[in-house]
């Protein structure tokens, strides 16, 4: 959907939505046959090395998919794209059936000016997720995967499917974007203990906004275009729109975000969630010296303000060397113009009593001060 309203973005054709329901219902025969094709690689798989694969997470919203954008230009690295789905657990097979070609770039159903097409970078691998771990949305519980996390099959699974990605993309280096690591980090360094951590975090006011904003855009597309929303959760995005879950750190504020949502409290609900989350993530950095170390903070305002910097930086924290591709990618960066926040005063009281603290943390001096 564009920022004026066309609601037609959300349409998904109904090859893919048969097709993901065909692997969303029998995900354990497609797990299968992925190990098939491993199997099928044979050497040629084994001999491609994981090298520092980078991750890129935040609360949906804070700035993670132009990030991705942004390091997706580089030659040496390889991402998800959207047309990985749903062929995500053969993706060898999938991408040597895939018909190339460019397509005309359309905006995509946020309708925040980013335009993509099949082959633009995007979050996919929150399906090989949760094939693994059918609770790993569960509100009620936490959802956090640390380092004393143990699951064989899918480490395997896993360290093989990004093997698959860098061999069908001829790179390198892996970067994945994905919102619900933002709790798995400590178990990723686990996996891959040269990895390389991007969390992404935007100013409480304006972040609160944008949520708010996609919430109800989402509720509408998913209500006109019902395959919408099974798209939305076979692959894994429960950020906005019908189905609406909360990542829980097992504290309890899920919960109360959640019944916050249902009696109409959305500002001071998604408050509390962006409040929760982004103070989670200071005390379990601070408590995980060397996950801290391998972590960029990068905040949304800055990047915006100054791109080339914030690109840079964020190069030589990847241990990716220069490339012009990246930086001419700067150029097209700029604050969000598109749309302004309104809150009533009271709203704007509520935002500060709920995340004033925790974004002191990350350097924002007063939550009411939004950058330009």
């Amino acid at each position: 959907m564009n920022s004026h309203g066309n609601l037609r973005s959300f349409q998904v054709p109904l090859g893919i939505h048969v097709l993901s329901g065909l692997v969303d219902r029998f995900v354990s025969w497609w797990i299968a046959l992925g190990k098939l094709e491993t199997v099928s690689l044979g050497d040629r798989l084994r001999q491609i090395p994981i090298d520092r694969p980078v991750y890129i997470s935040g609360l949906a919203r804070s700035g993670t998919t132009i990030l991705l954008e942004l390091l997706s230009r580089h030659p040496d690295v390889a991402t998800h794209k959207y047309r990985d789905f749903p062929g995500l657990f053969v993706p060898t097979w999938w991408n040597r059936g895939q018909k190339q070609g460019e397509a005309e770039p359309q905006e995509r159903a946020h309708g925040d000016r980013l335009e993509v097409t099949q082959d633009s970078p995007e979050a996919m691998e929150e399906s090989l997720w949760m094939a693994f771990f059918p609770n790993a949305h569960r509100t009620s519980t936490s959802n956090i995967l640390d380092e004393h996390t143990k699951h064989e099959s899918f480490e395997q699974f896993y360290r093989d499917h990004i093997r698959k990605l860098l061999l069908v993309r001829n790179r390198t280096r892996y970067v994945g974007k994905a919102n619900y690591h933002f709790t798995r980090l400590a178990y990723l360094q686990k996996l891959f203990p040269a990895a390389r951590f991007v969390a992404v975090i935007r100013h409480p006011r304006n972040h609160v906004a944008s949520l708010i904003k996609q919430h109800r855009l989402f509720c509408a597309g998913e209500t006109r275009y019902p395959r919408a929303l099974a798209y939305m959760q076979r692959v894994g995005h429960f950020e906005f729109g019908l189905d609406r879950r909360p990542i829980s750190v097992g504290d309890g504020v899920a919960e109360e975000v959640i019944e916050l949502w249902q009696c109409g409290e959305e500002v001071r609900g998604t408050a509390r969630y962006w409040a929760s989350l982004y103070g989670w993530l200071s005390d379990y950095l601070v408590a995980r010296e060397r996950l801290n170390k391998a972590v960029m903070i990068v905040r949304y305002e800055d990047f915006c303000a100054q791109p080339q910097r914030v690109a840079d930086r964020l190069l030589d924290h990847c241990g990716l060397e220069f490339a012009a591709p990246v930086q001419e990618f700067t150029s097209q960066i700029a604050a969000p113009r598109y749309y302004t926040p309104e809150f009533t005063s009271q709203e704007e009281a509520i935002l500060v009593e709920e995340t004033e603290s925790v974004a002191q943390r990350f350097g924002y001096s007063n939550s009411l001060e939004f950058p330009p």
